[in-house]
């Protein structure tokens, strides 16, 4: 149901702005549909991975790695693969909610997440040409560390 009002909301949306500007309105469409299109290919890689992933590893072997069972070492595991990942965050909640369905633990997955959209070890060389590598550096070790704050507070604070 929240799926239709909020599908029927964004039409709306589109509507009242194809009302007040059509050229402006099919502009904003033209230059959306090519985000998605670039998007695309790392959005299927991406589920595809997942699939795979959650096809061969057993939710017995997964909540190994990542269940709640996994504790600090498991938190530890997703946090570095969160941190080394390049994935847009409309990609990665769904991919954390495919995962913990299928026997994730909450705290190994908030700690997936946070890393995920903090820290990156991938555009690290980016961002220290622009910050300087102390700052790029001070900048990503800091926002690691919250990522694994991040998912304690969570284990705590949110029941299982």
């Amino acid at each position: 149901m929240t799926t239709v009002l909020l599908y029927g909301l964004a039409a709306a949306a589109l509507a009242v702005s194809a009302a007040k500007d059509r050229k402006k309105t099919m502009m904003a469409l033209k230059k959306g549909w090519i985000a998605f299109a670039r998007i695309l290919p790392q959005f299927i890689a991406v589920i595809l991975l997942v699939g795979i992933m959650i096809a061969v590893l057993r939710p017995v072997v997964l909540s190994r790695f990542l269940g709640r069972e996994s504790g600090l070492l498991g938190v530890i595991l997703a946090s570095l693969v969160g941190a080394v990942t390049l994935i847009p965050g409309f990609i990665a909640f769904p991919t954390a909610s495919l995962l913990l369905q299928n026997g994730a633990g909450l705290t190994q997955i908030a700690a997936f997440v946070s890393s995920l959209m903090m820290v990156g070890v991938v555009t690290f060389p980016v961002e220290a040409s622009c910050l300087g590598t102390r700052a790029a550096l001070v900048r990503n070790v800091t926002a690691y560390l919250f990522s694994l704050f991040v998912a304690v507070i969570i284990g705590l604070v949110v029941p299982i």
